[in-house]
């Protein structure tokens, strides 16, 4: 316990062993979901399921694991949601890539990433961008899952005349989707720890019951994780076409990080009097060293999870929350055949709700300001009528460049704006699809 205080500063920080185990638990059970989530949309890129699953529990606790040792922070990192739907549907299914070569992009924002974790340039970098693309994109990723989501559920379905249609509403998977979705939210509201993972091994259940879905156990020893262990593509990734990928990975990896550490500190009231988060390298680098791992054992990209608010909320202050989720992470490694069990209508709920909470990024838009909001709006809608994060990106940058220089205002967007502006204008041209 001595050693635990010593390297922790429990006292320092206003905190104990029992509260920091405490909010440790109460972190992964509201993040525990992304074992079972993750694994099925990956598995959609042509990815071993059980091979991802052993993947996504050794890249969250590795991750976790170093924010706590590292920085001292009760923040704990999984594969990022939204991330994992480009991931699959954008850069696999809908770029023709190999799952190989999308792991390669993924390994190289990682690396790039801890470049500019340890360079002094990335508060220049994360100044530069305009707050209203930050969070236009972050609510476009979460209108990315919800399509995703809807279509998981059966309640969006393709249709020849106008694109997408209403799928069958008596169908049983669909009317369990939609309850298991009223249920999560439900549950969130009345506060319950682990609302997420209820709700979804809830539908699980009553899917198995009604014969929707089988049942494969719940424990056994953890499967190999050889199929996709060191199985990224780095040269492949490395080609021209795949540019604008690995930067959509690294940007939302970057300003996700930083907009989530900087939002959770706040809630921790670790922040210094300036406002500023003490540490912040060393956060950072914990979270590009999580994504060239993640990268390695078979993931997509690692990243700071907002849901370690939770655990902040039930007393956690140091890195000893962390420590306590990546240890229930490596645990989870033998629940495989219970996370084989779960099938994608039972995770749609998850996915929307996850995009509900995302989507409040566009109230923080400037609505008195036109220059702001539309650049940010067609940003936020262009990611799921494309299906695509990165055409997001650069339709928001080109049109904010664009509509600033046209309205007469070119100061108010950074330099950085304006070379990332031309840089996507040539890649759709030269580099269309």
């Amino acid at each position: 316990m001595q050693q635990l205080e010593r390297f922790f500063g429990l006292s320092a920080h206003g905190t104990t062993v029992r509260t920091e185990v405490i909010a440790g638990v109460t972190t992964f059970l509201t993040m525990a979901y992304i074992i079972f989530v993750n694994p099925m949309i990956l598995a959609d890129a042509g990815m071993d399921r059980d091979a991802v699953f052993v993947a996504t529990c050794l890249a969250a606790a590795i991750g976790t694991a170093v924010m706590a040792l590292a920085a001292n922070y009760p923040i704990a990192l999984a594969p990022g949601m939204g991330l994992n739907a480009f991931f699959t549907y954008g850069v696999v299914l809908g770029m023709g890539n190999s799952w190989q070569v999308a792991l390669g992009a993924v390994f190289v924002s990682g690396v790039i990433f801890v470049v500019l974790s340890v360079l002094p340039v990335r508060e220049w970098i994360i100044n530069a961008i305009p707050k209203s693309l930050k969070m236009a994109i972050s609510a476009g990723i979460g209108l990315f899952l919800g399509i995703i989501a809807l279509k998981n559920a059966g309640i969006v379905v393709d249709n020849p005349a106008t694109l997408v249609g209403l799928g069958d509403m008596t169908a049983h998977t669909t009317v369990l989707a939609v309850l298991g979705f009223v249920a999560m939210v439900a549950l969130d509201r009345l506060k319950v720890p682990g609302a997420i993972i209820i709700a979804i091994l809830g539908v699980s259940v009553v899917g198995m019951v009604l014969g929707e879905s089988q049942f494969g156990g719940i424990v056994s020893a953890p499967p190999s994780i050889m199929p996709t262990l060191f199985q990224m593509d780095i040269l492949g990734a490395l080609e021209a076409s795949l540019w604008g990928v690995i930067f959509a990975f690294l940007f939302v990896d970057l300003f996700d990080t930083a907009g989530t550490l900087i939002g959770v500190a706040h809630r921790a009231g670790l922040l210094d009097s300036e406002g500023r988060l003490p540490r912040l390298r060393n956060a950072l680098l914990a979270d590009s060293v999580a994504t060239v791992a993640g990268a390695g054992l078979g993931t997509s990209t690692t990243t700071s999870y907002i849901e370690s608010a939770a655990g902040i909320k039930a007393g956690g202050r140091t890195g000893l929350t962390a420590l306590v989720t990546a240890v229930l992470f490596l645990l989870g490694l033998f629940f495989a055949p219970l996370a084989t069990s779960i099938p994608a209508y039972a995770t749609a709920p998850a996915l929307l709700f996850v995009a509900c909470l995302m989507a409040r990024g566009l109230s923080e838009l400037d609505w008195e300001d036109v220059t702001e909001y539309v650049p940010g709006v067609v940003a936020a809608v262009t990611m799921p009528l494309t299906f695509s994060i990165a055409n997001g990106i650069a339709f928001g940058f080109v049109s904010y460049a664009a509509i600033k220089l046209l309205s007469g205002r070119p100061g108010e967007a950074s330099p950085a704006v304006y070379v990332l502006a031309v840089l996507f204008v040539l890649k759709f041209i030269f580099l269309p699809g």
